[in-house]
């Protein structure tokens, strides 16, 4: 890390301790708005000064989930050091650049043998769209409900299977009407602690 961009992470958190510590928890269980990236809701990205966006862009390189694009676009527009590159990253350029992170994303889920017809139809359809808002979206909720379809789908057969036990059936039926996490759990867990 270059030393004024250290000095700029210092800066920025002894400058706006109370912003950092309000959007922390936010910022570890959604992505940040598309809109304004990082920036406060009040203050719109073409009237923040230097400073604050400056400290935006730092608050997405600090987000743990941003990939090696927004990562690399982000320090960028830091190294640019204007506010021009700074606006337009946090405009248009952090879209796009998690866009692709997220187009990555869903071609490991694609190259995973694991990958139920459900997830590869949904993430060949987000693909195919193309879109930002498509990729994240598929990420973001479609995989969930696309993995359940697929552990429907194998919990059903483990019902038809003329060789699982009585036991497992029942665990089985009570599955299969579960939430997407109680789908996988049973898969992953559950199954095989029911005597077969």
């Amino acid at each position: 890390m270059r030393p004024t961009r250290a000095a700029l992470l210092v800066v920025a958190a002894a400058m706006t301790p109370a912003l950092l510590l309000t959007a922390a928890p936010a910022l570890a269980t959604t992505p940040p708005p598309t809109t304004t990236a990082t920036a406060p809701a009040t203050t719109p990205v073409d009237q923040m000064s230097l400073d604050d966006l400056r400290v935006a862009v730092l608050r997405i390189l600090a987000d743990n989930s941003s990939g090696k694009a927004v990562v690399r676009e982000a320090n960028a527009a830091l190294d640019a050091g204007t506010p021009e590159a700074l606006r337009a990253f946090l405009e248009s350029g952090y879209r796009l650049a998690r866009a692709e992170d997220d187009r990555v994303a869903i071609l490991r889920i694609l190259a995973d043998k694991s990958s139920g017809k459900a997830v590869v139809r949904e993430a060949n359809k987000a693909l195919d769209a193309g879109t930002p808002e498509a990729l994240r979206a598929f990420l973001e909720s479609g995989f969930r409900l696309a993995r359940a379809e697929d552990d429907r789908v194998a919990i059903a057969r483990i019902l038809a299977d003329p060789k699982s036990s009585d036991a497992l059936r029942a665990a089985a039926g009570k599955a299969i009407d579960g939430t997407p996490e109680e789908l996988r759990h049973f898969l992953e867990v559950g199954q095989y602690q029911v005597k077969r």
